[in-house]
């Protein structure tokens, strides 16, 4: 029987491919008080670092994981308990831990993305939990499936969710007739066609969040909620970065830009750069990217806003922004009468990475009380 009086803190899973990571430090000494939501310890993948956060309330009382070492997914880390546990029986759980044998059904390598062949081309996309509401994960200009590694498993432990690719981007078909928010929402709704998806909670970052705006002022039937995270489409103020990203041809010319994402430039890794560069280097990217960027964001301003089509009819809408915002000015976050509105210290435009377990949190009540 499990000692649900003891809690492990174990390496998580981050994304669909990561098997192991790296534990880069602790930010809690044994015996500090923990509440949920709390950042325990640092860890590092090939493509992004981040913090490990509490669930469960109690006690710091064992830190296991040595930093500057390797781990795969699932081992143990460290342990929280009640002060009342004696340390011996702390010391019987770490020694009998065993890493969790893969669960039943639990997809093998290879098999973690699906594909669908829909009106915009082959579509790829990751799903995750079952039953409950349906929720799909719509990323930014450049992005990928891959961009919500640090929210799809948890928002799928009451949801069915899916996040795609969008067309032009990560490995989805690189044509796209007629570049903009059009294609990019009728693409959306011939996804979501194609695998039977009635309606959704629409989950949508940056351009995102212009295509979900735009989804539900076209086919309102099909949303039942918006979540809007730094989004394009409230407002006509955008930076430098949609025209640094596709200018940039090599490393030195894409980190600067990418550290643009994050209020912490350090979580632009080597690796998460050369990912990024790979991408861009594929046939037909270059190409779309530019159409896509001349359409939407031309000369500098955002060329539609999906959000006046909404006066009136809008959705149950929750606007979340990272207010160190360097892409889409935070203050944009105020222009959609009737949202509930969340500016989040000390994150960026990637504030769903930056800030995961407020982020996912705040989702979930959201989706809840639609």
């Amino acid at each position: 029987m499990t000692d649900t009086r003891i809690v492990p803190i174990v390496m998580p899973k981050w994304g669909l491919s990561m098997k192991e990571g790296k534990v880069t430090g602790w930010l809690l000494e044994d015996g500090s008080k923990i509440n949920p939501g709390d950042a325990i310890l640092e860890v590092e993948t090939d493509k992004i670092a981040g913090a490990v956060e509490a669930h469960e309330a109690g006690v710091l009382r064992r830190r296991v994981g040595q930093p500057d070492t390797i781990y795969p997914v699932k081992t143990l880390l460290g342990v929280i308990a009640d002060p009342s546990v004696p340390d011996s029986e702390i010391d019987d759980f770490v020694s009998a831990y065993v890493v969790p044998a893969a669960e039943e059904g639990e997809e093998e390598e290879g098999s973690k993305y699906e594909f669908v062949e829909t009106a915009a081309g082959n579509i790829r996309y990751a799903k995750r939990g079952t039953g409950g509401d349906n929720v799909i994960l719509i990323h930014g200009f450049g992005g990928d499936v891959d961009n919500w590694l640090f929210n799809i498993d948890a928002l799928g432990e009451k949801a069915t969710v899916y996040a795609l690719d969008l067309p032009g981007h990560g490995q989805s078909s690189k044509k796209l007739d007629k570049p903009g928010l059009g294609a990019m929402t009728a693409a959306l709704a011939s996804f979501m066609d194609k695998l039977g998806i009635d309606n959704a909670h629409l989950v949508g970052h940056s351009m995102g969040g212009a295509i979900a705006m735009q989804m539900a002022a076209e086919h309102p039937d099909k949303v039942k909620s918006l979540t809007l995270i730094c989004s394009a489409g409230l407002g006509s103020e955008i930076g430098s970065y949609v025209d640094g990203y596709v200018a940039a041809q090599g490393r030195k010319d894409l980190k600067p830009v990418l550290e643009q994402l994050f209020a912490d430039k350090s979580l632009v890794s080597r690796q998460l750069v050369d990912d990024v560069l790979k991408y861009k280097r594929l046939d037909g990217v270059e190409g779309v990217l530019k159409s896509l960027a001349t359409a939407l964001f031309a000369g500098g301003k955002q060329q539609d806003a999906p959000a006046a089509k909404l006066a009136g009819k809008l959705p149950p809408t929750l606007v979340i922004w990272g207010k160190e915002d360097q892409i889409i000015p935070a203050a944009h976050a105020a222009n959609l009468p009737g949202a509930n509105v969340h500016v989040l210290e000390g994150a960026g435009h990637m504030v769903f990475m930056e800030k995961a377990s407020d982020v996912n949190n705040l989702i979930k009540s959201h989706i809840a009380g639609a």
